[in-house]
């Protein structure tokens, strides 16, 4: 008789769904038949590789046989300076997800509690149940977080908090007086993530640079990573900012050698290329205007976004309209396991890449 794995495993494992990724092009290819398919699904950087960072990895290709550096020194050193920090306020991860992760498992067990909006990222409730925690879903305001609500909701086993500024998929951010009235109401072994995964896209005045407040909120943890503007998205590197206790508890947990060597090496490198950053920010927010402009002629309600994406709302069901796009061979998210089941979000691509997007959207409507 063959064994029930699935009794065997954990509560928390039982209950997950596999997190569901953007279609890829070439799966999208296969399946229907078309070329010169489009993929503005996943918010990766449209605009390639730096050219010194292609540079740095090729460089590096031979010390592939060796294990990383697993301590990130020359990365972290790097990060320390720009953030004018210490090396000791940082812990590096496969990517930001794998900052939220380390996070929950260094502080959360199964008779605490974790905290975060409805809408907020798929990743929270993942490792929320993968722990086995009880989860706090607190309503939206605005499709963002009411951090009004969020501190009334706090328990005496809340352990964690996750708040997302920007928040995939909404866009929407929270200004510096908000979260700074939050965190000052917040109790002081509550554990604070800011994950600020799109934080070099957002040009909002009122949005704070959170990584300045490490020094009065030692309960915060700023969460960041290279996969968006950087565009080291398939290298995955993120980092967190947070006291020195904290990071040692991460680091803890953290598996050796999470981050590998060209990653490391990117990182570096792509941190001090300030130019490709300026540039791909300034293609985003032209490209943006272009989306918003669009959805404003063809009267659809969208959420005002800074990110490097833009949800819209298509006041019906939104499964068809994606369906549609697929076969026009534009490939953008349906995010109805977000509870948003009328809206799709859409990826800022390169200005041929958007007009295309505006396009097959016009035509699909009209013959809906």
């Amino acid at each position: 008789m063959i064994c029930d794995f699935f009794k065997l495993a954990t509560k928390g494992a039982q209950a997950l769904q596999p997190y569901q990724p953007g279609k890829p092009i070439d799966e999208l290819e296969r399946e229907y038949g078309i070329k010169n398919a489009i993929k503005l699904a996943s918010n990766e950087n449209p605009t390639g590789i730096s050219p010194l960072v292609i540079s740095a990895i090729q460089a590096h290709l031979q010390e592939l046989p060796r294990y990383p550096d697993g301590n990130g020194f020359r990365l972290k050193q790097a990060l320390a300076k720009y953030h004018k920090l210490n090396i000791d306020n940082i812990a590096l991860g496969n990517g930001s997800n794998d900052i939220l992760d380390l996070v929950a498992r260094a502080f959360v067990s199964e008779q605490d509690a974790v905290l975060f909006s409805a809408h907020a990222f798929a990743v929270y409730p993942i490792v929320t149940q993968a722990i086995g925690a009880k989860m706090i879903i607190v309503p939206a305001k605005n499709w963002g977080h009411d951090l009004t609500a969020m501190r009334q909701a706090i328990t005496p086993n809340t352990k964690l908090i996750f708040i997302a500024n920007p928040n995939n998929p909404t866009g929407t951010w929270v200004n510096k007086t908000e979260l700074q009235n939050f965190l000052d109401n917040v109790p002081e072994n509550v554990i604070i993530v800011l994950d600020e995964a799109y934080f070099d896209y957002m040009d909002a005045p009122d949005y704070p640079d959170s990584s300045l407040w490490l020094d009065r909120y030692p309960n915060l943890v700023v969460a960041r990573t290279f996969s968006k503007a950087y565009g080291l998205a398939a290298l995955r590197v993120g980092y967190a900012l947070a006291h020195p206790d904290i990071i040692n508890l991460l680091n803890r947990v953290r598996q050796p050698f999470n981050v590998n060597t060209l990653a490391l090496i990117a990182a570096e490198v792509a941190l001090q290329d300030r130019a490709y950053i300026q540039n791909a920010v300034a293609l985003n927010k032209v490209g943006l205007a272009t989306l918003t402009q669009a959805f404003d002629k063809m009267g659809i309600n969208y959420i005002p976004s800074r990110a490097n994406f833009i949800t819209f709302d298509l006041g019906k069901p939104a499964l068809p309209i994606y369906e549609a796009l697929l076969h026009q061979g534009v490939i953008v998210r349906p995010i109805g396991s977000y509870g948003m089941p009328n809206h799709l979000r859409v990826t800022v691509g390169l200005p041929e890449e958007n007009e295309r997007f505006i396009q097959a959207l016009k035509k699909i409507l009209t013959q809906t």
